[in-house]
This record gives C-alpha cells, structure tokens and sequence, in this order.
C-alpha cells in the first residue's frame, strides 16, 4: 500500500475531516479516530437511514479503514493519552475552533515544535483565526456556488452533495501528502509542517473556469440551469421517454452531433459552425435540437451519438448509477484512489481496550 505504516490521528468530525482521513486509510495510512465518549462524531445520529445495528448511513460513508477510540480532554488521563498518541503519529487532523486544542494543551505550534517528525492539518470553515462554525450550505451560499446553480429564473440552488465538504477534504489530503514528500526530503521547520485546508478556499477556487470568466469578462457569472455559459449545445434534452444530456466540446463534435441526431441542415448552416455562432444563437438552436431529440428514446440516441463519438449521457439516479458500482452498505462506494478497503467503519468506541493496550501497535494486531 502506498502510506503502509504512516500513522494517522484523526481529531476531526463531520465531514470534511473523516474524509480527508478515509482517503489516507484507503492508501494504507493506519488511521485512529478520536471521539468523544457517549456522543461521537455528529453524524452518527444524522439519518435515518441507520443500518441494522443504529448505525447512520452518513456516518459509515466516510469512516471506513479506522480503528475507533474515545477520549474526553477534560480529563487528564485522556488528555496524557492524546498527547501520547500525537507523539507516535505521522500526521494529526483536527478541525476543532480556533484555541480549543491550545486551551488544553495540545495545540498545533506546540505538539510540532515537540515532535520535528509530525504533519498536523487544520481544517476550517474559514480560513486561519475565524471561529465561524464551517457548514457546507453555509459556504456554498457564500462562495458563489448557489448564486450559478439553478434555474436562469429561478432560486438560487446548493449541490445535491456536501460537495464543498468533500473537495476541502480532498484538498486536506493532497496537502498532507505533500507535506509528507517535502519531509521526506529533509527536516521541515513547523510551519511548512502545519498543513490549512478551509471550506470557504476550497470553495472559491473550485470555481475555476466561472470564476475566470469574471475575471476576464467583468460581468458577474449568472445561473445556467442545466446548459453551459460558454458552450452550445452543452445541455439537457429531453427524449421520447427520459431526459439525456449532450455535450459538445468543440466543432468537430458538433458536426458529428447533428449528423448523428439526423439534422444534416443544421452541419451545413454557416450560423451554427463555430462554438461562438453556437452561442450567439442559443435559444433557436436548442429549439430545434430539443424537438428533435424529443421524436425518439433515449437509448436510441445514446447508440447513434456514442457511435459518432459525442459525449452523451443519460440521466441516471442514485440507485441507477450505483447499480453494479463496487459499493457496500456498511463501507460505502469503493475508493476512488489507488487503495483498498480493509476496514469497517468503527462503532463508538470499539477499540478502546485494544489501542489503550497496545498503542499504535493496535494496528499490527491483526
């Protein structure tokens, strides 16, 4: 496994911070999460759904390949063992308020100038010093994402998915990571160590290209519902018995998008031949793609444009698109990165004799 013995203590809760730490167990990481005793983690009580033994859903989709201990930083004991912990550990993450961990002594600046080895990520709502409480929706309506989501005419809209949640933690994973490249290639002083990830920047630049056209336009970015502010016909269309999406990224697809969907008109119309006539005659344009693509299925449309090269898709659900997908419902949709599943989602304290015993050596115990 790519981070075989790389210790990971997972101080974090919710989602952007289990996530983070899911990704670094997927790849081999030894991963510990801590939670506090009789609680845990919020989102085990967020459902239902709850599995058979109470479990939540949204707990088991982002906490797999963990062992699971609790601790209570009002206690000293605990508090001892946390600082033992972080002492024997290759990376923290952590997302609690700003001065909490400093309150009780276990601190970024102090735990890295105490262990010169150590990789610590703070994860934030946003950003260093703020003590706003970091929520995905929150950030989404802040950052811009809800303000292009949506009907042109219509409210503005938040993903389907936590998705912010889920690029800040894949941020936090890929700056951990090289944190642990640049350490290996010598000693690191803390703050090079220190390793921030925040709802709100993951947020903001994930804007990419929309974020670039204001930029570079000067005008605010407005909501497209399901078509593309820079491309035509790049978009849903609804076909005889269900809706499928077509997107044309350059010329050539286009030519082969209206032979394959039997418009040869629409090929030769010297209007439609470059990306930019496309957009100057949108509305006339998908009129008439819509009324075409209407007269047949979508299955029927899919073959002719898949043969012709056209990305196109059908509009799946979540059942749809999961159907035949390596998934479990106690581990979740398997990893994305390179890695394996080898762990169970852990209940609420279930390996607090092991890893009290035995340490980090809890994961060598078979």
């Amino acid at each position: 496994m790519l981070l075989d013995g790389v210790r990971v203590l997972d101080l974090s809760r919710v989602l952007a911070g289990p996530y983070c730490t899911m990704i670094l167990g997927d790849l081999g990481a030894d991963v510990l999460k801590v939670e506090r005793p009789g609680s845990g983690d919020e989102t085990r009580e967020w459902g239902p759904p709850f599995d058979a033994r109470g479990e939540s859903a949204y707990y088991l989709s982002i906490n797999r390949n963990k062992l699971g201990v609790t601790a209570d930083l009002s206690s000293d004991a605990d508090r001892a063992r946390i600082h033992e912990w972080m002492g024997g550990a290759d990376v923290v993450v952590e997302n609690f308020r700003a001065g909490t961990l400093e309150r009780w002594g276990l601190g970024a600046a102090e735990m890295l100038r105490a262990h010169p080895a150590l990789v610590w990520c703070t994860i934030s709502g946003f950003g260093e010093g703020s003590r706003r409480p970091g929520y995905d929706f929150v950030v989404q309506a802040e950052s811009g994402w809800m303000a292009i989501t949506g009907e042109p005419d219509g409210e503005p809209i938040k993903a389907g998915v936590a998705v912010v949640d889920v690029m800040c933690g894949k941020d936090a994973a890929l700056g951990i990571l090289a944190a642990l490249v640049g350490r290996g290639r010598g000693e690191l002083p803390p703050e090079r160590r220190h390793v921030r990830a925040s709802l709100a920047a993951s947020a903001t630049a994930a804007l990419v290209n929309v974020a670039q056209n204001v930029l570079v336009g000067g005008r605010d970015a407005a909501r497209w519902g399901n078509a593309h502010a820079n491309l035509v016909p790049y978009q849903l269309f609804h076909a005889a018995d269900r809706p499928i999406v077509i997107a044309v990224g350059n010329d050539g697809q286009w030519r082969a998008c209206a032979a394959a969907l039997g418009l040869p008109d629409l090929a030769a119309d010297e209007r439609f031949a470059t990306n930019p006539g496309r957009l100057a005659h949108r509305a006339e344009l998908v009129a008439m793609l819509q009324a075409r693509v209407a007269s047949r299925s979508a299955a029927e449309w899919l073959a002719r444009l898949d043969a012709a090269g056209v990305p196109a898709g059908v509009v799946k659900s979540v059942r749809e698109a999961l159907d035949g997908a390596a998934a479990s419902p106690l581990t979740g949709v398997a990893p994305s990165v390179p890695g394996t599943v080898r762990r169970p989602p852990p209940r609420l304290g279930e390996h607090d004799a092991l890893v009290r015993a035995m340490g980090w050596e809890a994961f060598r115990s078979g």
